[in-house]
């Protein structure tokens, strides 16, 4: 960089000495050319003589006759000119008036060029703050992607060590040991806290198959008088939700007609409900947890079954 800065103030200078110097020349030309100045003498031979014979008679003349020197014949040699100019005038002094100059456009031209340098190390200058910007937020945008990231992690983390620690309510059918043919539905305390049940509900229909249920599961309005109360189940603990056994098709269907199309699996018996419990180590404005449930029943000719169906609206686990 220093070494083409030298290149640029040489020239520069050499420039400004040409542009004076030819300045100087015209200045001389423009004095040699002026009025007043001695022209160059010139020399002018005397005229040849005329031609022809030598005349007999001489006219009378007071100047005297040069002699010729063609001998008689013609004379077509025409001597030279010569002409004497005068040596060129010495050049004028250099004026005050131009070295001011001179040196006021070197100067310009200096600092023009300190300015140019000046401004090209500043633009270098912004462009390496701007690309250590551009490092710095990208290093920062992905330090917060990170920090973001390991905060989604831990709360992850968390949230699997609270779900952990949480009552899990799960439904499970049990045959029943004094009725035969007799199921019981209970719901069991799988976690590791307590849970209070607040409330159970349970309905039972008849229906061709599992797409003929209702899309959203439907319950009965809870009867007032009889209030649900609630129940305290330790982890392990369990409680009776719903029995059913193979007397009761015969109540539920109501006819003969209708008991026939559940024999021949015409219809099916579907059984569903929920419960809600609430986890009594968490904050009481948690919301409460949900567990729902789904059987259907199988009327064999001698025996009976009832096992898990339904969708997964029916089978949801909060």
């Amino acid at each position: 960089m220093i070494s083409k800065g030298l290149i640029v103030l040489a020239t520069l200078l050499a420039l400004t000495q040409t542009q004076q110097k030819a300045a100087g020349q015209s200045n001389n030309n423009s004095a040699g050319n002026q009025p007043g100045a001695k022209a160059p003498a010139q020399v002018t031979p005397p005229a040849p003589a005329a031609a022809g014979p030598t005349a007999l008679t001489t006219a009378p003349s007071t100047a005297p006759v040069a002699p010729s020197n063609c001998e008689g014949a013609g004379c077509d040699y025409q001597p030279a000119h010569i002409t004497v100019a005068t040596a060129a005038p010495a050049p004028a002094p250099w004026p005050v008036q131009d070295r001011i100059a001179w040196g006021a456009n070197v100067l310009l031209a200096l600092l023009g060029y300190a300015g140019i340098m000046l401004g090209i190390q500043t633009l270098k200058k912004i462009e390496r703050q701007s690309k250590y910007s551009e490092s710095a937020a990208e290093i920062a945008a992905k330090s917060a992607e990170a920090a973001c990231k390991s905060a989604e992690a831990a709360l992850l983390h968390a949230q699997a060590i609270i779900n952990a620690e949480r009552p899990w309510v799960l439904i499970t059918i049990v045959p029943s040991r004094s009725i035969e043919n007799g199921f019981t539905v209970i719901a069991t305390n799988r976690g590791r806290g307590p849970a209070q049940v607040v409330a159970a509900s349970e309905e039972t229909r008849i229906a061709i198959d599992e797409s003929h249920l209702p899309s959203i599961p439907e319950y009965k309005t809870e009867d007032a008088e009889t209030p649900f109360v609630s129940i305290i189940l330790l982890p392990g603990e369990f409680m009776n939700l719903k029995s059913f056994c193979r007397d009761d098709v015969k109540a539920l269907c109501g006819t003969d007609e209708a008991f026939r199309r559940i024999e021949n699996w015409e219809e099916r018996v579907f059984l569903y409900g929920r419960v809600t419990y609430r986890d009594l180590a968490a904050p009481t404005d948690r919301p409460p947890h949900e567990t729902g449930w789904c059987c259907r029943y199988i009327h064999g000719r001698q025996k009976s079954g009832l096992v898990m169906a339904g969708s997964p609206e029916y089978n949801v686990h909060t």
